[in-house]
């Protein structure tokens, strides 16, 4: 077979346009006839522009990556770093950056992308006045906002109201400037820009709209103290321009290539430029008089000219969609299809409630039969709906009026309904289609490969619930079982097995293992866990009694942090505290050396705790009245307060006695996912409790309950389950609403996504709850009453219990102590090193080490009594500086011994995972940091890390004594000491200076940090 001719692909900028070009060239470039060579301008690679507001919370630029950097070296795509693309010979067909680096290709791609516009107001050269385009601009933002106080973004646009977010993070006052009437005028009418504007108002922030700056005003150094009006003056000490964006044309223009004297690179259908070689994509390109400023119309645009490159074929870009889905400021935004369509030929449907700021206009065909468009301001559920009903151009099988009023929980068609060209993920661009193809033709077999090879929900991540119910629909339809069971050690669900727990009254993961799972089997990392809680939820034993259940965090009663250190986190019920118990946190954090930080529920974090220091600790917060916080568990967590009716002028109810009696009255209880709770105490909702599992907002007449509200990576606003009602009544209400929870919850299921889940919704559950429906509710408020009357705090326990206390040990054959992370200052306080850029340890660095070490000269050791290891756990012993993993299980017939080291990110941890057992009968240690499974009698990774192993060991029991077969200490120590792989300052600054070695960069790079696996269920 003759060779194949390369051709030679340029891309002029590396967003994520840019990179979703190339991604799709080589995913589709079977024959690899293509050499592909990126200018990218900036000092990273493409980051998430979409995300850029996620980083002022993080300040990680690595987490805005859209491809690691190993990921173009693996890839052979050549990226010129720091290097802007100065001009093209379109006669010659060569691309030359401003430092002379010349290249040829064989096809141009200019996606050059836009810069920020900035208007031309008066002063908009002072000191103290951004645009907010890239991270080198955040950057700057950030360095100045530090000696600010207030702030004004000019543009109340998509891209005004995300800078308006940077600053209220960075503690800013904000003021958003917008010279049209509305908010956001290109995607919401007048009553939907108002509303949102109320919306945004609550936040504090104030918005001056229908008014243009003319001059920003400084003082004689320069420096930015205010915006002039023609009728006002406003005072800012920092101004942040947003009002739009421009094509990046200059490429373009300086190459004689044909471009819009407004700005733009003209493209045809096949987004060629006037020179039929060189394509424009992205926010660069002008066609049909249209630049498209959202990403979405960017990847279909890349997608065409990458399948024609391919091919040779004629795909055509025929225009974009401009519909999209946000979050903005908290409020929820969408516009799909024709919104701004005129009413002398469509019918309008408008459904307002100022009362719950929810604004919805959908607008038909004259008859009815057809939705063109719409607009969605505070719920936007129905948007993927809606959208792919207005795309598939239909006809409506259902009447107008059912689409603008929704359809109630439990009814609703579900993303398999849809059709396949419907849209799942408007961050990238993703269809229900797409989504099928990677299940049945690529053989994607979880939704992580479905996300790696589609996109979908690499954005905000709202769509993973229908990207994973489609994937279900897809993998059953291939005749994969796809079921609910809790795993393959049981064959019912979770809400099934508690059942079945309850009503057999089994008390021990023998027995239910035994008699409801699958016999001779010894459970895993998701079934142990799970069958813990659903004890501690029946039986309330303290939840040390099922130690070997339990993963680190129940296991340790604290929360497992960077480098093996643990956070500690004492309860402050409705976040109040005398000035004597802040005072005893301040001294045993001084004493221990901790890290010291307020929660966002209304407590203080004490960070940095080595395990063997934990129950001397808790001793001396216990002795000070404290008890633990069960920050560690899936568990109640926090009932936030505001301040009420003992000092709040506005206050209707004393809301902070209410909030600590319901805290102190569900301390400690388990459930299948953590619970928190709010009580507000008045209309103004400074506690937050329509954020939350459960809340309370006080009325004149008691107070409002809502349920299943939740925030985190996928915020939900609590529902109303009962108005006016008595705190008494409320309470029971709790109670039952609780323990329905508890019984009938799929594992790790938060309130929120139980009720989505739920037939016939927030209606149902008021039958139950309220209207005792089932005739269930005594039982309910009985078995909650068993909880609440047998609580202990779990500190006290192992505090005032010698044994228990000596579980806590780092080794069980020393008292000798070793640092396993260094810790270092910042702020004023301590934390550990950050992790290196290269962290991992893989099995040939030590085989590399092994060949300069002596492991023949082996020979038993006696190590410690086989009473001092947990039954079905494991622990750690001290040989020399290594650290050894000793496990037992089978009921202690079985034992191995592995390095303590996770090898992914050097933490001596692995004593610390669950132990258990998958289909293929291989026990496994699954490590407590980042979830990568080892099996113990090999070492071997079972999580897919094929580079990653661990040494094993062997091990004998003689005399009711352990023994190891090692080499000698000093030999043992140079390959798996502790001091040899410690993560240190010293090793991660010289990981983060250094060029990456495995990407082909010509220029200087920014270092990046490596991730691990975030499925982080427990």
């Amino acid at each position: 077979m003759a060779p194949i001719d390369k051709r030679t692909v340029v891309v002029c900028g590396l967003g994520m346009v840019g990179l979703y070009f190339i991604e799709k060239l080589l995913k589709n470039d079977k024959d690899k006839q293509f050499i592909v060579e990126v200018f990218c301008e900036e000092p990273y690679v493409a980051y998430n522009r979409v995300g850029l507001t996620q980083y002022f919370s993080h300040r990680e630029k690595e987490r805005l990556l859209m491809q690691p950097p190993s990921w173009y070296s693996d890839n052979s795509v050549i990226v010129h770093m720091n290097e802007k693309a100065a001009h093209i010979d379109t006669t010659a067909k060569r691309v030359t950056s401003e430092n002379g680096i010349s290249i040829s290709y064989d096809s141009c791609i200019l996606a050059t992308g836009s810069y920020a516009f900035v208007p031309p107001i008066l002063g908009s050269d002072r000191f103290g006045v951004f645009v907010y385009r890239t991270i080198d601009d955040l950057d700057e933002i950030i360095k100045y906002s530090s000696k600010s106080k207030r702030g004004a973004v000019i543009g109340g646009g998509l891209l005004g109201l995300e800078a308006a977010k940077a600053l209220i993070d960075l503690g800013l006052e904000v003021t958003i400037v917008e010279r049209n009437q509305v908010l956001m005028s290109r995607q919401l009418d007048t009553a939907g820009g108002k509303m949102l504007m109320n919306e945004i108002k609550k936040l504090g922030i104030r918005c001056i709209v229908g008014n243009s700056p003319k001059e920003i005003t400084a003082d004689e150094d320069g420096k930015v103290t205010g915006i002039r009006f023609d009728n006002d003056n406003i005072q800012v000490d920092i101004v942040v321009m947003a009002a739009g964006i421009r094509p990046r044309d200059e490429l373009a223009k300086a190459s004689g290539i044909s471009t819009h004297q407004r700005g733009g690179v003209f493209v045809d259908d096949l987004l060629q430029t006037s020179d039929p070689n060189v394509y424009a994509i992205g926010e660069v390109a002008l066609y049909g008089g249209t630049v498209y400023g959202l990403v979405a119309p960017g990847y279909d645009m890349a997608d065409v000219v990458a399948n024609n490159l391919i091919t040779g074929g004629e795909k055509r870009f025929l225009g974009g969609d401009l519909s999209s889905k946000l979050k903005l400021l908290g409020v929820h935004v969408a516009s799909f299809g024709d919104y701004f369509a005129k009413e002398d030929d469509t019918m309008h449907l408008v459904y307002t409630d100022p009362f719950g700021s929810v604004y919805k206009k959908l607008i038909f065909s004259m008859d009815g039969k057809y939705l063109l468009g719409g607009i969605l301001v505070g719920d936007t559920d129905d948007y993927t709906k809606l959208h792919a009903l207005m795309k598939s151009k239909k006809l409506l099988v259902a009447p107008p009026s059912e689409l603008i009023l929704g359809v109630k929980s439990g009814q609703a068609p579900g993303a398999d309904d849809l059709p396949d060209e419907a849209q799942i993920c408007s961050c990238n661009n993703v269809t229900k289609g797409q989504i099928r193809d990677s299940v049945k033709l690529d053989e994607c077999r979880s939704i992580g490969q479905v996300k790696s090879c589609t996109k979908a929900g690499t954005g905000c991540g709202g769509c993973i619930p229908a990207v994973t119910e489609i994937f279900q629909a897809e993998m059953k339809a291939l005749g994969h079982v796809v079921t609910n069971a809790l795993c393959p050690h049981f064959s019912l669900t979770r809400a099934e097995l508690f059942q079945v727990i309850k009503i057999k009254k089994l008390k021990t993961f023998k027995d239910i293992i035994e008699q409801v799972g699958k016999k001779g089997t010894y459970g895993c990392e998701i079934c142990k866990p799970a069958i813990a809680s659903i004890l501690a939820s029946l039986w309330n034993d303290h939840i040390l009694d099922h130690a070997n259940l339990q993963d680190t965090n129940d296991r340790y009663l604290a929360n497992l942090q960077r480098g093996g250190l643990y956070s500690v986190v004492p309860r402050v019920p409705g976040g109040e505290i005398t000035p004597e118990k802040l005072v005893v946190l301040g001294e045993v954090a001084k004493k221990y050396g901790l890290y010291t930080k307020i929660t966002g529920g209304q407590r203080i974090d004490l960070f940095g705790a080595k395990k063997q220091d934990l129950p001397a600790i808790w001793e001396e917060l216990v002795n000070a009245g404290f008890e633990s916080g069960h920050a560690y568990g899936k568990a109640l967590r926090t009932v936030k307060s505001c301040v009420g009716s003992e000092w709040c002028r506005y206050g209707q109810q004393n809301s902070v006695q209410f909030a600590i009696d319901i805290e102190n009255r569900y301390k400690g209880i388990r459930a299948p996912h953590k619970i928190k709770g709010a009580v507000s105490g008045c209309i103004r909702e400074c506690a937050e409790a329509q954020g939350k599992d459960f809340g309370l907002i006080a009325t004149d007449n008691g107070y409002n309950l809502y349920v299943c509200g939740n925030g985190g990576s996928k915020p939900k606003h609590a529902v109303l389950l009962a108005k006016d009602v008595p705190p008494e009544t409320a309470v029971k209400y709790i109670d039952r609403f609780l323990m329905y929870y508890i019984y009938t919850a799929d594992r790790l299921t938060r309130t929120a996504r139980w009720l989505e889940k739920m037939e016939g919704g927030i209606e149902y559950l008021k039958r139950v709850i309220v209207d005792d429906r089932l005739g269930i509710c005594a039982e309910l408020e009985e078995d909650m009453s068993r909880l609440i009357n047998t609580y202990e705090c779990e500190w006290a326990k192992v505090v005032r219990d010698p044994k228990r206390r000596a579980d806590f040990n780092q080794f069980v054959n020393t008292n000798e102590s070793i640092d396993e992370i260094e810790i270092i200052k910042e702020r004023g306080q301590t934390r550990p090193a950050d992790w290196p850029r290269e962290c991992a340890v893989t099995e040939q660095d030590i085989s590399e080490i092994k060949q300069s070490t002596d492991l023949e000269s082996k020979k038993w050791v006696k190590i410690a009594p086989a009473s001092a290891f947990p039954d079905d756990a494991g622990q750690v012993i001290k040989y020399g500086d290594t650290q050894i993993a000793i496990f037992n299980t089978n009921e202690r017939t079985k034992w191995y011994a592995t390095q303590n080291m996770c090898p992914h990110k050097r933490a001596f941890v692995l004593s610390q995972g669950l132990v258990g057992d998958e289909d293929d009968g291989i026990m496994r240690v699954s490590c407590p940091m980042h979830k990568k499974n080892f099996a113990l009698e090999t070492g071997e990774c079972t999580s897919g890390d094929a580079d990653l192993k661990l040494m094993t060991f062997e091990i004998k029991l003689e005399d009711d004594f352990v023994f190891l077969y090692l080499p000698p200490e000093q030999e043992l120590d140079r390959i798996l000491g502790t001091s040899k792989w410690i993560v240190s300052n010293k090793v991660s600054k010289k990981s983060h200076n250094k060029n990456s070695n495995k990407i082909e960069f010509l220029g200087n790079t920014t270092a990046i940090g490596c991730g691990g696996d975030k499925k982080l269920d427990w």
